[in-house]
């Protein structure tokens, strides 16, 4: 049985509906999220921001990611990459909302079935160009990302087109995919 949905406050950006039983647990020392740095970008405020990578690339211009120093050895070997996949920490968005009305379908959407910010664990992800790494003091200029200036980064992979890369993918239903 599906948990009950109640109106959340709209928010400027969307409206989203809220499970009035789903609150996320306490989170124990073992599930800690380390932020390995920032990514600067030109928006300060989360209206500010583009909704995707696609309008933020429009807007022009690029971002810096930059990683702390502890964890600036773990650069080493990026330079071989032309692309990197981010994840990053959307710490301003909702973590109680489980359904929305996005703009772009034609009705209610789970969480998990939309890229919105507002989610259980706001973890973000873009693929972006490599521009520039400056390896020594931790900075790496990419083609621009959506989230506001001072967000915090999680992880930074390379992307690998022959992995990453799945030319077929498409939205439509699944052949056989069961829904309910």
């Amino acid at each position: 049985m599906d948990p009950p949905v109640s109106a959340a406050p709209e928010s400027p950006s969307r409206p989203t509906a809220m499970s009035d039983t789903a609150r996320p647990p306490p989170t124990p020392p073992d599930q800690e999220v380390t932020f390995i740095g920032r990514i600067w970008t030109p928006w300060e405020t989360r209206a500010d921001c583009p909704h995707n990578v696609l309008i933020a690339r429009e807007r022009g211009g690029h971002a810096i990611v930059e990683v702390e120093p502890f964890y600036r050895a773990g650069l080493m070997g990026l330079d071989r990459y032309s692309h990197l996949m981010l994840l990053y920490w959307m710490d301003e968005a909702e973590r109680d909302v489980l359904v929305q009305f996005p703009r772009h379908a034609d009705g209610p959407r789970g969480v998990f079935s939309i890229r919105s910010p507002a989610r259980p664990n706001p973890i973000a992800v873009a693929v972006a160009r490599i521009l520039e790494i400056d390896m020594e003091i931790g900075r790496i200029a990419i083609e621009q990302v959506d989230c506001r200036n001072g967000t915090p980064l999680v992880d930074i992979k390379p992307y690998y087109p022959t992995v990453d890369s799945v030319p077929d993918a498409d939205v439509a239903p699944r052949s056989g995919a069961q829904t309910s």
